[in-house]
């Protein structure tokens, strides 16, 4: 009898691989572009890179529909559409309110206490979507960490060499004379690895039970008109 485990792991791999590779040229094309000081609205080097077309940002959600509709081919689909749309909502519902409720706090004002409290949120607005559609968060989630372990790695070169890059650019609040390594850890590897990931989770779940939901409702139609 196959090894369930393995199986499902592999076929996560295939499922994620191009996408990965897509996100990964994007990362190159992103710091070659700032690097080269090509234009701002497309490789914007400020603190967060917000706004810049060029970014693997947008991809999450995209790359969302996608990993949804195959699943749904694949008979993977949720076990209830709606139920997945209601914990992707809560989970944007996590984030947003989260990131509005952090700006009330005196107490996590400060540069390290903001971003734990913004870490644990965006962590938790992830983790809520799981019952909504499990096969799909697994996807998401090893998706996530292919696409943001290469900007890990292009972080720390960034804050080694000191480039002008998005990757590098830090808040105004960072505590002077920040060594290497707590700024990598703090600025680079922990928001990536978290942050980033949560986010990854909360759009491209939000996308993918709505696209399964449609896919629900257009098949129901077929079916009364037959």
């Amino acid at each position: 009898m196959p090894d369930t485990a393995s199986t499902t792991r592999q076929s996560i791999r295939q499922l994620i691989l191009v996408p990965s590779l897509l996100t990964l040229a994007v990362t190159i094309l992103r710091l070659a572009g700032e690097l080269a000081h090509w234009p701002q609205k497309y490789f914007n080097t400020g603190v967060g890179g917000g706004g810049a077309i060029v970014g693997i940002t947008w991809l999450a959600p995209i790359f969302g529909a996608y990993f949804a509709s195959r699943l749904v081919r694949a008979g993977a689909g949720p076990r209830s559409a709606w139920r997945a749309l209601g914990f992707a909502l809560l989970g944007a519902v996590v984030m947003v309110a989260g990131g509005r409720l952090g700006r009330t706090i005196p107490s996590i004002s400060g540069f390290h206490g903001r971003l734990l409290y913004i870490w644990a949120v965006l962590a938790l607005a992830g983790i809520v979507t799981f019952p909504g559609w499990p096969g799909l968060f697994k996807v998401q989630l090893a998706y996530a960490y292919a696409a943001r372990i290469p900007v890990v790695l292009v972080m720390l070169v960034a804050f080694q060499q000191r480039w002008v890059t998005h990757y590098s650019a830090v808040p105004s609040d960072t505590p002077p004379g920040m060594a290497l390594w707590p700024k990598f850890l703090w600025l680079g590897f922990f928001p990536q690895l978290i942050l980033w990931v949560g986010f990854t989770l909360v759009s491209g779940m939000l996308l993918c039970s709505f696209v399964a939901l449609l896919a629900r409702l257009f098949r129901h139609v077929a079916r009364l008109q037959a």
